[in-house]
């Protein structure tokens, strides 16, 4: 059974995640700041719910939670801890609701942080960001019941097999809830699958298959024998994702990403599997309402013919 993931966002529907700056909190005497934030987490905690809905009413079995689900959490001057709310309570209920839902309805839920979260970068300041960032979003995901927190290899830094050896080596500052939830993906520019795989191997981290990126940035492994060794990195259900190229494979930036989804992209080897598709598209709920109707229909049985 292929599960297929909505990213973040809606581009019709009137579900609605909201956020604020570190410029408009830091004008707001503390007591305030607190306010406003825990009101925005309580009106994120209902739009995810509502989007959770949405998922369960039309066939979506996976939403990507948006990183800013708790506005500024990690920021070093705004920040803050969800205790320092003065409706924490209330909030992490509301975030419980929605994992019981995931739960009751056989949804799945992740996490794919922001690209400054590098965790192999040679400046420590930016990897104890990056740790910080990852726990924020651990905590939440063990509120709603997600199982993935999606990373990219990071950078290569001149030189790619010690960057890897240094993004291996970070792991051990993670706690078991975040790592426990933790898969990296190959990208468009340094780190292939190829590069990736005996990281994952090594470290018991699932990968997630990106093949938009793997065609953009190949290597020596083709679609077909990536996706079984991905699949064999995975203890639980595997993770891929899909998109296309918004002015197509010869176009002169193949790695933007369309509206939509050219179901002639979607790997024939993945067909038949039971994995988690994201669909990375920028019509969003659109794009994967398209797709799963392709989809169904690419695995219609075909009428046979009569002889007369």
């Amino acid at each position: 059974m292929i599960r297929l993931g909505l990213c973040c966002l809606f581009r019709d529907q009137p579900i609605k995640f909201v956020t604020t700056t570190a410029t408009s909190i830091g004008k707001m005497k503390r007591p305030d700041a607190l306010a406003k934030l825990s009101r925005l987490c309580l009106e994120n905690a209902d739009a995810l719910l509502a989007a959770l809905q949405f998922c369960a009413n039309h066939d979506i079995g996976c939403f990507r939670v948006n990183s800013q689900i708790l506005p500024i959490k990690t920021h070093p001057t705004c920040g803050y801890e969800v205790d320092d709310l003065p409706e924490q309570d209330e909030i992490v209920r509301r975030f419980k609701e929605c994992g019981a839902f995931v739960k009751k309805h056989a949804l799945r839920t992740c996490f794919h942080p922001d690209q400054f979260v590098v965790l192999n970068s040679p400046r420590p300041d930016v990897v104890e960001k990056s740790v910080q960032e990852l726990e924020y979003q651990g905590e939440v995901a063990e509120w709603i019941g997600a199982d993935v927190i999606n990373i990219h290899g990071g950078g290569a830094y001149g030189d790619k097999q010690k960057a890897l050896a240094d993004f291996a080596r970070n792991l051990d500052l993670l706690s078991p809830r975040v790592k426990s939830r933790l898969t990296v993906e190959n990208d468009d520019k340094i780190f292939t699958p190829a590069d990736l795989l005996p990281i994952c191997e090594a470290t018991g981290i699932p990968l997630v298959y990106d093949v938009h990126h793997h065609r953009c940035n190949p290597d020596r492994l083709n679609v077909e024998q990536t996706t079984r060794q991905a699949l064999a990195t995975w203890d639980r259900e595997p993770m891929f994702h899909i998109s296309s190229p918004i002015e197509g494979w010869k176009g002169p930036k193949p790695e933007r990403h369309h509206d939509f989804i050219d179901v002639e992209d979607f790997p024939q080897c993945w067909r038949r599997k039971t994995i988690t598709v994201e669909v990375e598209a920028k019509a969003k709920e659109l794009a994967v309402g398209k797709l799963l109707a392709e989809l169904q229909r690419l695995q219609e049985p075909k009428p046979s013919r009569r002889k007369a």
